[in-house]
């Protein structure tokens, strides 16, 4: 089986497709033949040893999948030879084949393409966690969103508006604004050409966002949380844009608002079962048609490198899939 290898520590560039033999799961293990996989912007920081999980060289970027079981080890009662399943594995997805074990993956509902499955969970499953669980995001609310039309971002305009929330979805273009409105967003800002935390205030009447979901970091960190309303909750999700702000204190006390880390792989460590309850959730409103993933570009497995670089150069939309074997 083939196989995108990180032999050295480097850019996308540096990745190469191998052949490996076939892998045999072992007791709890199930082998996946690997339909999709989506790609994350973890995937391009794991393959330059700048993210928290980094596993022995060599290896396989790529954190999540969806394909069918063709091997299942001893002990293995969930899932059997033939099952169409979907999961978050950390890294290996971007391969033909990958050994998993079986309490990391979900049963595929009926209908759900694979592609969609394969890039579906870690977005959705991070924004869930981040807006029902980490904000308490309430009916009415109004919800801000930086870095908006990326995985992620879209992710969290859609469940934002299924939870009820005013949505301002915030990016760098008119296209990328042109997608969240597409996605449910009741307001966008281009916070390259305007004055993020004026347009906050305008758009919120003076009051300010109850909640930001905050993917990006940087430069629109501090603006951003000037412009929370009070009691607001400012949720920090990851730093796409390279840079981990240092944020003045004084703010959250000023403005009797909260800082709150999100990490869903966290979660799945500490609290599987509201982990797995979640999942099922999203699963619900994606067969009820109340969530729409946006697949903006696929990949063969020899053309993932540009995948990884397009990530990395933050020209993504939606989300893109590697499908090993196209």
């Amino acid at each position: 089986m083939r196989a995108l290898l990180c032999k050295a520590h480097g850019l996308p560039e540096t990745l190469v497709v191998e052949d490996l033999p076939s892998p045999t799961p072992g007791p709890g293990q199930v082998l996946i033949d690997v339909k999709a996989a989506g790609v994350n912007f973890p995937d391009a920081l794991i393959i330059q040893n700048k993210y928290q999980l980094q596993p022995p060289l060599p290896f396989a970027p790529g954190a999540e999948l969806a394909g069918v079981i063709s091997a299942a080890g001893a002990g293995v009662t969930r899932f059997k030879p033939g099952d169409a399943v979907c999961g978050v594995v950390g890294f290996g997805a971007f391969a033909e084949e990958l050994v998993v074990d079986a309490d990391k993956l979900f049963a595929l509902p009926a209908g759900v393409p694979f592609e969609v499955a394969g890039a579906f969970i870690l977005a959705y499953g991070t924004s869930h966690h981040a807006l029902k669980d980490r904000a308490a995001l309430r009916a009415g609310e109004t919800l801000v969103i930086l870095g908006a039309s990326g995985g992620v971002g879209l992710a969290a305009v859609e469940i934002g508006k299924v939870l009820g929330a005013r949505v301002i979805a915030c990016a760098s273009n008119a296209d990328k604004l042109a997608l969240c409105r597409a996605h449910g967003a009741d307001a966008t800002i281009n916070y390259l050409t305007e004055d993020l935390k004026e347009r906050i205030r305008e758009l919120t009447s003076g009051k300010g966002a109850d909640v930001v979901y905050d993917p990006v970091g940087g430069s629109y960190a501090e603006p951003t949380l000037r412009s929370m309303a009070w009691r607001g909750r400012y949720l920090v999700v990851g730093f796409a844009s390279g840079e981990i702000p240092r944020i003045p204190l004084n703010l959250p006390l000023l403005k009797g608002c909260s800082l709150v880390g999100v990490f869903w792989g966290s979660l799945v460590r500490h609290e599987p079962d509201l982990a797995a309850a979640g999942v099922q959730q999203l699963f619900q409103w994606l067969v009820a048609g109340k969530l729409r993933p946006e697949i903006s570009a696929r990949y063969a497995l020899a053309d993932a490198p540009a995948a990884l670089r397009a990530m990395l150069d933050r020209r993504v939309t939606g989300k893109v899939v590697v499908l090993p074997k196209a």
